[in-house]
């Protein structure tokens, strides 16, 4: 099997064909020997920030020296990036022989896993191959019936922010959706949880306490930004100071959900110095989050995909371009609350350029356009996405490019290739 045959069968399962559930995955599993059973793990859900918290948590678990493992999705061009070790996406080699040991099992069973199920169980194997612990794993949707909530205890349940989003599987209101979330809450586990909603918390603080495990709320005031801007921020917590690679006042609530997470490990065993919390701050990065392609003019890419997403975007661009406003680079899915994410947007935007993004649940370019218009605004519909990223380029202003995670990473490769051939240097 070759890695692009590995993708090609991963990818011809989608999960959205497939009813919920762990039974498959379990059984998955168990035909390969267990692997998650040798594994350690952190787990995370919640419907923002959970991949920048498993980015942030695994980096300074590696600056501690320790092999870490890091699960996340999706990915932003290729496949290997959601399976990593020590930092280092595996090598497409080994994502082609743990996908042939997976083939073999999955398709001898009578009910077929899905495409994410699939993708777990190979991380699983990878994971277990390369002796990581520990392994911070990002759940992929929801929590309770997620494949990844297959593991036993893990070392700590953490749930970032909770909002309304997937609520076609995961409930209308945020206690649905947080006693979703809080389905990998396991008996005496130790949780941390993000500053949401208190309808949120409340429901997540009454699932630990039934679970006899000890909760920490971290407070929305924990961190103290002492300097901010669109490459980094400096904040203070319990009277230390830390330097974050990651801009946006969300990320330093999320970096302080990741150094309580921390903690909890530390009380574990774990020894990690102070010093090396700084550094995995310091030096961690996620891309296609708030990240600055291009300084002057500016090129700013974010790939959040609902309303959370895209108010902490607005809240960063009111703070870094006050009383300014700039070019949009816009596509959606169908399926998330867009209107409510233009609502958001709109008036940081003085022209929009809308595409629609390689997902079989996109909205198309004209239907955003169109939906820009009926808001009053400038918006024009490209075919391609070769053809808007070169209308943004040609921008003598400010560029924004937003709206799903399903784009961000063919923007960011077009833009740093455009931006490499206009400045080799």
């Amino acid at each position: 099997m070759t890695p692009q045959e590995a993708v090609a069968y991963i990818e011809s399962y989608q999960w959205s064909a497939t009813r919920l559930g762990l039974d498959r995955t379990r059984e998955l599993l168990a035909r390969l020997g267990d692997p998650q059973k040798r594994l350690r793990f952190v787990h995370v859900a919640g419907s923002n920030g959970k991949g920048s918290t498993c980015a942030m948590v695994e980096s300074i678990l590696r600056a501690a020296g320790y092999r870490t493992g890091l699960y996340t999705s999706p990915h932003l061009l290729d496949f290997c990036e959601r399976i990593q070790v020590n930092g280092q996406p595996i090598r497409p080699t080994q994502l082609a022989a743990a996908t042939e040991q997976v083939k073999r099992q999955a398709d001898a069973m009578e009910d077929h896993p899905s495409q994410f199920e699939l993708a777990t169980a190979i991380a699983m194997v990878c994971f277990a191959a390369a002796g990581c612990d520990p392994v911070v794993l990002e759940v992929g949707m929801g929590g309770a019936l997620d494949a990844t909530n297959v593991i036993e205890r893990p070392l700590v349940a953490v749930i970032t922010n909770i909002g309304l989003d997937h609520t076609e599987y995961l409930g209308d209101t945020l206690e649905q959706i947080a006693a979703n979330k809080g389905g990998i809450i396991k008996p005496g586990c130790p949780v941390v949880c993000y500053p949401s909603d208190p309808r949120a918390l409340a429901t997540l603080q009454t699932m630990a306490r039934a679970a006899g495990a000890p909760c920490h709320c971290v407070a929305a005031n924990a961190a103290v930004c002492l300097q901010s801007g669109l490459t980094g921020q400096t904040f203070t917590l319990q009277g230390r100071t830390y330097s974050l690679a990651l801009a946006g006042a969300h990320q330093v609530r999320n970096a302080a959900v990741a150094l309580a997470t921390i903690e909890q490990l530390r009380r574990q065993g774990f020894a990690v110095t102070y010093d090396q919390e700084a550094e995995g701050l310091r030096t961690v990065r996620w891309p296609a989050r708030m990240e600055v392609l291009r300084q002057e003019p500016l090129f700013l890419l974010d790939g959040g995909h609902n309303p959370q997403c895209a108010q902490a975007l607005a809240d960063a661009l009111a703070t870094a371009l006050p009383g300014q406003t700039v070019t949009i680079l816009l596509g959606v899915l169908a399926d998330k609350d867009y209107p409510r994410m233009l609502d958001l947007l709109v008036p940081f935007g003085h022209r929009f350029v809308c595409i629609t993004p390689p997902n079989d649940r996109a909205l198309a370019a004209t239907a955003l356009q169109a939906a820009l218009a009926d808001r009053g605004c400038d918006a024009r519909a490209y075919e391609t996405l070769t053809d808007a990223v070169d209308d943004v380029l040609a921008d003598p202003g400010p560029v924004v490019a937003f709206g799903s995670l399903y784009t961000a990473g063919l923007v960011r490769q077009q833009v740093l290739a455009r931006l490499q051939q206009t400045d080799p240097a």
